[in-house]
């Protein structure tokens, strides 16, 4: 049963933007949070940006922070948008969402997959960004 669909990504040149978007189709009565993550060719996976839903809480990685923002509306949607994108951004991401109640990032407010945790995740869309 797909709990978490996620829509968005494509192709851009250096300095352009993409959004992301990430439907947690859940049956939560709680808030929990709701992240992205990427994993470029070659590397592990990696926590961009994360929103704890219902509340203000949002979370990046230091990549992430000033070119990203994700967002929420009342509709359990999640989105991130991606601007002043470099090659170096280009992989596949993927949403994910935790358990309810537990927290988007670690005690060094990284966003980590810690086992057990981020139980749902999307199929993963692709982001190339060309130079």
């Amino acid at each position: 049963q797909v709990q978490v669909l996620e829509s968005g990504g494509g192709s851009v040149q250096a300095g352009g933007s993409l959004n992301l978007s990430c439907a947690d189709l859940a049956d939560t009565a709680g808030r929990r949070c709701v992240a992205f993550f990427r994993q470029n060719s070659g590397k592990e996976r990696e926590g961009v940006a994360a929103i704890y839903t219902g509340s203000s809480g949002k979370y990046y990685s230091p990549f992430a922070r000033g070119r990203f923002a994700i967002s929420q509306d009342k509709k359990r949607m999640v989105y991130l948008q991606m601007t002043s994108l470099q090659p170096e951004d280009s992989g596949m991401y993927y949403c994910a969402a935790n358990r309810p109640g537990f927290p988007c990032v670690d005690h060094a407010y990284r966003i980590v997959e810690k086992e057990g945790e981020y139980i749902d995740w999307g199929q993963g869309t692709q982001v190339t960004v060309s130079s």
